[in-house]
């Protein structure tokens, strides 16, 4: 599997190298696969404009993530695109009064993960899918940390 990461920001120093375990665990998590997955770290500039563009919204948001193939025609599957801003993150953690360390390596994990489960088909719009999400991401980071895998600098 292909996980392609680019690091498009300077908020916060990302290990590019961290972020393919990251989506390989959480795929295997959901029992799921893909050929190839992009990640994005972006500055909440670019968050903004494509929250703008794509969802009517100029405000800047923690993560977004587009699906794209779905392998069935061609037989190789590109899942999709996701966008995490790190500085949203770092905005949390500031105002959360936590520690800057790891904590904010958990916050874009889950940032990251979030986006993921939306590509895998996760909804977080109406309270029930809501309440599945949140079991999702807290699956997921539990496993990421007893794992000691996650996205870092």
């Amino acid at each position: 599997m292909k996980v392609l990461v680019f690091n498009e920001q300077s908020d916060l120093p990302i290990n590019t190298e961290t972020v393919q375990p990251v989506v390989k665990e959480a795929l295997a998590l959901e029992n799921r696969r893909t050929d190839e997955i992009a990640v994005y770290f972006v500055s909440s500039q670019e968050i903004s404009r494509l929250h703008k563009e794509f969802f009517d919204d100029p405000t800047p948001t923690d993560c977004i993530s587009f699906p794209m193939d779905t392998g069935t025609e061609t037989g190789y599957q590109m899942l999709g695109e996701i966008f995490v801003c790190p500085k949203t993150a770092l905005d949390y953690v500031y105002k959360s009064g936590q520690e800057i360390n790891e904590e904010i390596y958990r916050e874009v994990t889950l940032y990251l993960v979030h986006a993921l489960l939306h590509l895998l088909g996760y909804r977080d719009q109406e309270p029930a899918d809501i309440k599945q999400m949140r079991e999702a991401e807290k699956r997921h980071l539990e496993h990421f940390i007893r794992k000691k895998v996650l996205v870092s600098c």
